[in-house]
């Protein structure tokens, strides 16, 4: 199924190019291959910048984009077809399939790039170019410019300037597309059906690798072909640990169990994470948590659209999260000055949200010129504001201890407001424990 079509990913590179100054070429290789261990391979994953101008999937390539070029301004350079190792490896698209199946103007053997790229380089001022991104081919970038600057005396000219690529790139990749937002909402469908499953499979005597599984099958079942990250399900005092990844701990009755998940769809990501009882029902601490988290989740909507700044959603979060625990005793003294001493931050210590899309905290700057960013149509981002009480927090009373609450949604900016993409999963106290509940006959 193509959910990014040829003609998305050639308006793109022209996008781009019309971006570069006069005379110029970009360079980009692909993501290399990542060994597990001894001579087992990790599953391969596009680099990012790569798959956005490209939708190439195969390592061992590298683009050059170099406005005006007469034979074409797209090249692409990837292994060449040999039906040997596709019998081992799978097939390849080679230099024909590249022109036919991904638009490349020009294809060449990556085994050839060392006679071939330096003197699509040469006479060029500008090189394009996200230095210190891929340290092997860095070097290999600098030895064909030796090689240009070698044969000076004879009349070649190296280029006088690299150019950060990836400022240009990674602004573009902020503002999604209507196709992205398609293959985004797909993602974040499929996410969503994987935490409802985990819900209802949620019992006190399995373990958090148990949920885990269920995950793993409703996306692979969706039809992503792996995470977008590495799954979180964080039981009892764990879910104090923002970025745990054990999954190991049993379910025990009475605990919170905390889930941060999603997958991934053609290298779009989606990010979701919901807090639930083990055991089916809320105590009336974990309900209170529970809720003046949910409070600062709905409000962070209203504080995005076109106009507003990336930080609003962040301050609106804090200064409800602020109140609700003075009102819970968590927390004395008035709300303007505890928010200004930054006395919420043993509780909630992260901010509300971050960039997503291809990758899943993704690119694109949060200020300019040393301010927020103000929100445009087309910019995805998460919402997830969280309290966490860490159990060995002696300030508050023993019932409070140990509670982690975080409540993740997905969303993108539309003209007059945001589109929330994970709505498919419950989030209210009588959605979860009536989901469970269901469950849980069916079972009987």
């Amino acid at each position: 199924m193509i959910r990014i079509p040829k003609s998305e990913y050639a308006r793109r590179r022209k996008e781009l190019m019309a971006q570069m100054e006069p005379n110029s070429i970009a360079i980009l290789p692909a993501a290399p291959v990542h060994i597990r261990n001894r001579d087992v391979e990790h599953v391969y994953r596009q680099d990012s910048d790569f798959q956005y101008l490209s939708g190439f999937p195969e390592p061992e390539a590298v683009i050059a984009l170099i406005p005006g070029r007469a034979h074409g301004e797209y090249v692409l350079f990837c292994r060449e077809r040999d039906p040997e190792r596709e019998l081992w490896d799978g097939l390849r698209a080679g230099q024909e399939g590249a022109v036919r199946d991904y638009g490349a103007d020009d294809a060449f053997p990556i085994a050839d790039i060392d006679d071939i790229l330096p003197g699509l380089v040469e006479g060029r001022s500008r090189v394009y170019y996200a230095i210190g991104s891929n340290e092997a081919f860095d070097h290999q970038l600098m030895e064909w410019i030796k090689t240009i600057r070698s044969k000076a005396r004879q009349g070649a000219q190296p280029p006088s300037e690299f150019v950060a690529l990836d400022h240009l790139l990674h602004d573009m990749r902020l503002y999604k597309s209507a196709h992205e937002v398609k293959v985004m909402r797909e993602a974040a469908a499929i996410s969503a059906r994987a935490h409802v499953r985990a819900m209802q499979a949620c019992r006190p005597g399995l373990s958090e690798y148990h949920l885990e599984a269920e995950l793993d099958y409703e996306f692979r079942k969706g039809g992503a072909k792996m995470p977008a990250y590495g799954s979180i399900v964080a039981a009892g005092r764990n879910a104090c640990i923002l970025h745990y990844r054990e999954n190991e701990s049993p379910l025990k009755d009475g605990d919170l169990v905390l889930i941060d998940a999603g997958c991934e769809i053609d290298c779009y990501a989606s990010d979701i994470t919901r807090t639930f009882p083990v055991g089916g029902k809320f105590s009336p601490e974990q309900k209170a948590i529970y809720e003046l988290v949910l409070a600062a989740n709905l409000e962070a909507f209203k504080h995005i659209a076109p106009g507003k700044h990336w930080s609003e959603a962040h301050e609106a979060t804090v200064r409800v999260i602020t109140a609700g625990l003075v009102k819970l005793g968590l927390l004395e003294g008035e709300v303007d000055a505890l928010i200004a001493a930054d006395a919420y931050k043993p509780f909630y210590m992260h901010r509300a949200g971050h960039w997503l899309g291809m990758d899943v905290h993704d690119v694109g700057d949060y200020k300019i010129g040393g301010e927020w960013r103000v929100l445009e149509p087309g910019m995805a981002m998460t919402v997830e504001p969280g309290i966490y009480i860490a159990p060995d927090n002696l300030k508050v009373e023993a019932r409070w201890r140990g509670i982690g609450v975080r409540i993740e949604d997905d969303v993108v900016v539309t003209r007059d407001g945001c589109e929330i993409l994970t709505g498919g999963v419950p989030k209210s106290v009588e959605e979860i424990e009536a989901l469970m509940a269901a469950a849980r006959e069916q079972v009987a």
